[in-house]
């Protein structure tokens, strides 16, 4: 017999919600389940209504032109999804805000029999919201606007969501997630839900449809053996960044993040020029490692003029800090705060690439090969490679990729 739910999500706009959606509906369909995800939001942009959809306006509770049409997407979904279950359908995802009890109990009501489980999504995190909100910014709906007029007006749709917004409270079944942390804050099941342990595992495993972890190209300093710095890429390193750029020309990349360092968005600026649209977002917790009073020097010099540095740093270079810098132990809190933010961005259906440095990236590696932290250091990471990632709670998939020995169409999963 066939096991039947209704997951419902509900949250404010860019709070994760279509991301823990996805993850949730492929999450579940490599577990053989058939599940199918009825988002509002993209069932709005496909209808040609001759309504502008995408203005603040659209979505003020006031707007009762605006309230009728959002009320007819629901109804379409919902009908949609009985459909689906009628023809066998076993889980129906319900992507939508649905901020209000009202809106949530017309779904409870459309389903009778069927269990249904709440899941809100959280972020209390400004800086991962300020983040999502450029992204939004830049999607295909707010073309027409310029960038300050798209900010503004998706921040007067999340406020009407806002005015009107009842958190979960009285429905049976609901779970509270913080989506930046992948952590359930909250839980109260009164029913016996199918699938219930597998979603809650879900919720909480970072999941990496593709991850494409690449270090910069040649610069100046990696010539001359200096350390840090904010150096330009060689006429070598511009070679690099352009054969990546051909590499990855049929893959789709809709987001690459990089560090404040020239060296890191000089590599990404060739690759998003071949992508069509791709958004640069650089994150200042994937600096490289800051060498306080040795910057700019060559580790020959420190050897010279700074015995005890060197002495003492290649004793441990994990737990070593340099004088007024960092180490590899106090930057990675920073470098593993930037991955959250990687993943909340992330649209899971959508693969990402990360353009770091040697140490950061190293960091970033072992926390999927879980290495031992005096390894960290030596984890192998070239210029002429990347890594790529895959992560799902089926599989784990870890390659160092040459590119330069891809030819003819690059590669694409």
């Amino acid at each position: 017999m066939k096991r039947k739910l209704v997951i419902v999500m509900m949250g404010l706009p860019a709070r994760g919600k279509s991301t823990m959606a996805r993850k949730l509906g492929r999450t579940l369909e490599l577990d053989g389940v058939r599940v199918r995800i009825f988002n509002n939001g993209e069932l709005r942009r496909r209808l040609d209504s001759g309504t502008d959809t995408s203005s603040a306006a659209f979505f003020s509770p006031a707007n009762i032109q605006g309230v009728e049409m959002r009320e007819r997407i629901a109804q379409m979904n919902i009908e949609a999804a009985q459909t689906f279950f009628s023809e066998g359908g076993e889980v129906a995802i319900m992507d939508a805000s649905n901020v209000t009890r009202r809106r949530r109990q017309h779904v409870a009501d459309s389903f009778p029999g069927v269990p249904l489980c709440y899941i809100e999504c959280l972020n209390a995190d400004e800086e991962a919201l300020e983040a999502n909100l450029e992204r939004k910014v830049r999607l295909k709906e707010f073309q027409h606007l310029t960038h300050d007029q798209a900010l503004e007006s998706f921040i007067q749709r999340i406020r009407s969501y806002e005015s009107i917004y009842e958190p979960l409270d009285a429905e049976t079944n609901r779970i509270v997630v913080d989506s930046f942390e992948s952590c359930i804050l909250q839980e109260h099941i009164t029913d016996v839900l199918p699938y219930y342990d597998r979603i809650r595992d879900i919720l909480t495993t970072r999941v990496v449809r593709n991850l494409f972890l690449v270090r910069h190209g040649e610069t100046l300093f990696n010539q001359e053996d200096r350390i840090g710095g904010d150096s330009d890429l060689t006429g070598k390193g511009r070679e690099q960044a352009n054969a990546l750029a051909e590499h990855f020309a049929t893959v789709r990349i809709p987001i690459i993040f990089t560090s404040n360092y020239k060296r890191t968005l000089q590599t990404a600026t060739p690759i998003a020029e071949r992508q069509h649209p791709c958004s640069i977002i650089a994150l200042p917790e994937f600096n490289e490692i800051y060498a306080g009073q040795c910057e700019g020097m060559t580790y020959e010099e420190v050897r010279q003029q700074m015995p005890d540095v060197a002495k003492e740093r290649g004793r441990n270079k994990y737990s070593y800090v340099y004088p007024d810098g960092e180490g590899y132990m106090t930057m990675e809190e920073r470098v593993l705060r930037g991955l959250k933010k990687v993943f909340f961005l992330n649209n899971y259906s959508e693969n990402i690439m990360i353009v770091g440095h040697r140490a950061v990236n190293r960091v970033i590696l072992s926390c999927f090969l879980s290495r031992q932290e005096e390894e960290i250091p030596y984890i192998y990471m070239p210029q002429d490679r990347y890594y790529h990632i895959q992560i799902d709670p089926h599989k784990r998939i870890f390659e160092l990729i040459a590119y330069r020995s891809i030819v003819s169409g690059g590669i694409s999963w």
